[in-house]
């Protein structure tokens, strides 16, 4: 064998296991909230994030700023792993944690709602990016007061919805649910957990039972509800906002990081690995933590670097390409050796 014969099959035996590692290096994307019952973040998208209308969203944009809003649909966890009540701390249910959506936490009576009442509801809950999972809602105790940070112990233990891969219509998700009965001013929480990914997505949506809905007496039973209606984002307002979003917002099948300036890990116990300080390599990261993992194992996990991952599917493709023109070539020039 020569020593150009020798090199080509090096660099082949090298290449197939790079182009490999990178082409797994890029799973899909995925990101949402809940439309019915609106959750707080996509409310204050629809009002518009530069001059919301209600009072509380305009405190919520004045607490979290602008951008938090144009990225309302990736108020996320991307190593939750099924530990969100573990990594998420009382007081930051709605963030998720987070420090760029702790507007969405402030505690008030005036959140824009929905109307509710018991019984059997369809829930609504856009995916702008599609993926597979569970989804779990929460509905807070009798008693609850909205004029005080959400805590664990406000939820209902157990969901009142669970269900997975539900159907999609329309880029929504859509799901039936009985809802417990309630009186006034409540909240549901929903945990939506990838099943393909560690990655999960939260929201809080404010709901009102009785008559009039959002500008009904109600609250927690003794505090009035001045709080407009909740209007869903419409396709064209979201379309018109994806440009001003610092999410990647590719369809299924692409890459993205969800990876935001600025965010801030839960606070997490610091014996078990998985859910280590905010400064190790190993905690989970709301939005990715602010970091950008670069190996195939942290993007995989993750759901990807939007640039990192497709540079790696691409660089793969490239690679793909020149060991075959090499492997062409070796051979075309060992035939004429022998002829």
């Amino acid at each position: 064998m020569t020593a150009r014969r020798k090199a080509t099959g090096i660099a082949l035996v090298g290449i197939a296991p790079l182009a490999l590692t990178a082409l797994a290096a890029g799973p899909a994307a995925a990101h949402g909230s809940m439309t019915d019952p609106v959750s707080r973040v996509s409310a204050c998208y629809a009002e518009g994030p530069e001059s919301p209308r209600s009072a509380a969203c305009k405190a919520a944009v004045a607490a979290s700023g602008v951008q938090a809003f144009y990225d309302w649909n990736a108020v996320n966890i991307a190593n939750a792993a099924g530990k969100s009540k573990e990594i998420i701390p009382d007081g930051k249910l709605c963030s998720a944690g987070n420090d760029k959506y702790k507007g969405l936490d402030l505690p008030r009576a005036d959140w824009p709602s929905t109307a509710m009442k018991a019984g059997g509801h369809t829930f609504r809950y856009k995916g702008t990016a599609p993926h597979k999972g569970s989804f779990e809602l929460y509905i807070t105790k009798d008693g609850y007061d909205p004029t005080k940070p959400l805590k664990w112990s406000d939820l209902e233990a157990k969901p009142f919805v669970n269900v997975t891969d539900p159907k999609m219509e329309n880029g929504d998700y859509v799901f039936d649910g009985k809802v417990p009965a309630r009186t006034g001013r409540h909240l549901i929480y929903s945990i939506w957990q990838r099943s393909d990914s560690p990655e999960a997505f939260y929201t809080c949506s404010d709901v009102v039972f009785g008559k009039g809905g959002g500008s009904a007496a109600g609250g927690s039973a003794q505090t009035a509800d001045p709080a407009p209606s909740a209007s869903a984002p419409t396709d064209t307002q979201i379309a018109a906002g994806a440009g001003k979003s610092s999410v990647e917002h590719h369809g299924h099948g692409d890459a993205d990081s969800h990876t935001q300036a600025g965010a801030a890990a839960p606070s997490a116990g610091a014996d078990d690995p998985a859910l280590a300080a905010p400064g190790d390599a190993n905690a989970p990261q709301p939005n990715g933590g602010g970091s950008k993992p670069v190996d195939g194992t942290r993007l995989a996990e993750t759901g990807g670097d939007s640039s990192t991952a497709p540079l790696a599917v691409g660089g793969a493709a490239v690679l793909a390409v020149g060991a075959a023109f090499l492997f062409a070539t070796s051979r075309r020039k060992a035939a004429r050796h022998r002829g």
